[in-house]
């Protein structure tokens, strides 16, 4: 099985704000370069051999980190832009939900059913996530570690792929959650939706 770390990138000022980021490039703030090099170190038993992440700005960011401080290389992954919101860009989440209170709700029970005004579907982004995984978990060998540094919601749906888990509230996604996730995954198992 390969060992799978699924990373959420450093904070930027728009998570420590509330607001909405999306697929929009907003740089790690002091607080979140802190955090991923405490995380790197964290990270440094468990010897990745690489680190997969989108070209989203705190998702590099974070990557770059990670492979300077544990001694590997990091790969971009295509085609694995975080999902577009749309006009929810920017906003603060509380605007939505004072705002937008029904579809708020319905995001949150049943994200799939919902499209952000301009936005994209979470299918859209749920089957960008699964091809880019395979991908990279063809690579390896069996007892390779692997590193994915994923944001929001994208890390949620990687979760729930290869540990074939709930989605959850995205709304509240990654908040007072740990750095990283770690998971044996079997790639036979997991195309064929059996449990690892």
């Amino acid at each position: 099985m390969v060992r799978v770390i699924l990373v959420r990138p450093g904070a930027t000022d728009y998570d420590l704000q509330g607001r909405i980021q999306g697929n929009l490039d907003i740089p790690l703030c002091a607080d979140g370069r802190a955090a991923v090099a405490q995380c790197a170190e964290a990270l440094l038993p468990l010897q990745p051999k690489c680190v997969y992440a989108p070209e989203s700005e705190p998702a590099r960011q974070t990557a770059e980190v990670l492979a300077e401080v544990l001694g590997c290389r990091w790969r971009k992954i295509d085609r694995l832009e975080n999902i577009n919101l749309g006009l929810w860009q920017g906003m603060l989440v509380a605007d939505v939900r004072l705002k937008q209170p029904r579809v708020y709700r319905q995001w949150q029970e049943q994200p799939e059913t919902v499209c952000p005004p301009e936005g994209e579907m979470l299918d859209q982004a749920d089957e960008r996530v699964k091809a880019a995984l395979v991908k990279a978990l063809r690579r390896h060998k069996a007892s390779d570690t692997i590193a994915v540094v994923l944001p929001e919601p994208l890390f949620s749906l990687a979760r729930r792929f290869i540990a074939q888990s709930e989605l959850g509230d995205l709304w509240s996604a990654g908040k007072d959650q740990p750095p990283f996730e770690i998971h044996s995954v079997e790639l036979e198992n997991l195309l064929s939706g059996s449990t690892p």
